[in-house]
């Protein structure tokens, strides 16, 4: 049975439905495609990084 309820991405900040979970939080998949194919000396690529170390400091509280 699949999810089809909205999720907030911890990187756009828009409600979809659609991406992944990781630990507790919700990437959707137009993100996590940008995330893959985004070069690290893009400068997005530095906000990607920030953004999934959330995901690290909440696990640690």
């Amino acid at each position: 049975m699949e999810d089809h309820t909205e999720h907030v991405c911890i990187i756009c900040g828009h409600a979809k439905k659609e991406g992944i979970k990781i630990v507790s939080q919700f990437i959707c998949e137009d993100c996590e495609s940008e995330m893959i194919h985004t070069d690290a000396g893009d400068a997005r690529y530095h906000y990607f990084i920030h953004q999934m170390r959330q995901i690290i400091m909440q696990t640690h509280v």
